[in-house]
This record gives structure tokens, C-alpha cells and sequence, in this order.
């Protein structure tokens, strides 16, 4: 079964070229494109992509409502923001939306075809140098209009706890089993019953939780 995708953005050069890497990978159908966030929410319950490539900065409908609608409609649809750079406030409140990682428009085409593939799969994007970077910088609002409640995290056993703090520092689950001494398959079922805890999505989305409740401090520059 191919991976099916939606591309969203205002940009018809961005659209074609990204239509063209992705189409010459095997495995990989381009399904639709959206010059809006509006019309990426009618496409996308219309076509039923595996994964949505969604630009954060459009006329009318951005990125991030676009992001919000989607994943609330179809929460199996994994959507991937595109931004041209990575330190963006934009991106951070799409993450809180219900993206699942986000990717540079300068993007190789192996890696533009990596991230369809890891969010496809149900995985976050979640790359320690940048989305770590970034969720950091912009989690300083603790306790602002949004963050989660912090008796939340009282909600979690004590190995749950650290294993949510090592997923917001970036770490894989076989670093996570490494570190903690315990086997990776351990590590996926306390990563599981954190997200059914949280009432959370994703890796990414246990991320920025564990910043916003003040679990993980952010880092410094």
C-alpha cells in the first residue's frame, strides 16, 4: 500500500517540487494539492491521506487551524509542517495542534521522503537537534493560557515520569531502554500508557507537555 499525501502551501513551485521528489519514490502517491489551509481540510476529508505536508504561513486559513482541524477530524492523519526556518514560534503552536514534527523547506528529497515515511507510520518527527531546540525556546509561557495543568503529571508512575523527560530531551526508545536499563519493548508500553494518560497524541505532542508542565526546563543557548 502506497503512502497517500496531501500537500498544502500557497506556493506553486513549493507544491510541483515537492510533487516531484515524492513521486519518484516507491511507496509514495501524491493524492492532492491545497493552496490554503481551508482547502487542505476539505481535501483531507474528501481523500483520506496517510500524511499531510502542511505550510504554516497561507492567506486566510494558516497552517496551524488548518493542523488543528484536521487532526481532530481524523486523528490517524499524521501531519508534517514545512517551515524555512526552524526556530519558529509558527511551528511550536502547530506542534500543540496536533502536528506530529515539522521539516525544512530545504529538505533533502531522502529526507523529505524519511519524514512521509516515520509520520505515516504513526511515529513523531521528533529530531533532537532542531524540534528539541525549538520546543524549548518557545515552552518559556509556563503556566500561560494553554499550558496543561502540573497535577497532570502526578498522574504518572515514577518510571513514566522519566521516561516522558527523556522523550522531551529527543530521545529514541532504544536510547531510552539503553539509559534506563530495561528492554525497548518496556519502554514502548510506558510510552503508551503515558499518552493514554496525558490524553495526548504523540511523541512529539508528550514533548512539548513535559515542557509546558515544567517537568523538562528549557534548555539554555
Amino acid at each position: 500500500m502506497s503512502i497517500r499525501v496531501l500537500i498544502a502551501d500557497d506556493q506553486q513551485m513549493v507544491r510541483q517540487g515537492f510533487t516531484v521528489l515524492l513521486g519518484a519514490e516507491d511507496g509514495i502517491e501524491i493524492v492532492g494539492q491545497a493552496v490554503d489551509g481551508l482547502e487542505a481540510v476539505g481535501l483531507a476529508g474528501r481523500l483520506s491521506p496517510d500524511v499531510v505536508l502542511m505550510d504554516i504561513r497561507m492567506p486566510g486559513m494558516d497552517g496551524i487551524e488548518a493542523t488543528r482541524r484536521i487532526t481532530a477530524a481524523a486523528p490517524g492523519v499524521g501531519v508534517l509542517v514545512l517551515t524555512t526556518f526552524d526556530l519558529d514560534e509558527y511551528v511550536y503552536e502547530a506542534l500543540r495542534a496536533g502536528a506530529s514534527g515539522f521539516l525544512l523547506k530545504d529538505a533533502s528529497a531522502a529526507q523529505l521522503a524519511e519524514a512521509v515515511r516515520v509520520v505515516a507510520a504513526g511515529d513523531a518527527l521528533l529530531a533532537p537537534a532542531v524540534t528539541r531546540r525549538l520546543i524549548a525556546e518557545f515552552a518559556r509561557l509556563d503556566g500561560g493560557p494553554g499550558a496543561p495543568p502540573r497535577r497532570r503529571v502526578g498522574e504518572l508512575t515514577g518510571r513514566e515520569t522519566e521516561v516522558l523527560a527523556l522523550i522531551a530531551r529527543g530521545l529514541s526508545n532504544a536510547e531510552i531502554a539503553g539509559r534506563l536499563v530495561v528492554a525497548e519493548q518496556t519502554v514502548k508500553t510506558h510510552v503508551g500508557r503515558i499518552l493514554v494518560k496525558l490524553g495526548l497524541r504523540d511523541r512529539t505532542q508528550a514533548a512539548v507537555f513535559a515542557y509546558e508542565s515544567g517537568l523538562v526546563r528549557p534548555a539554555g543557548p
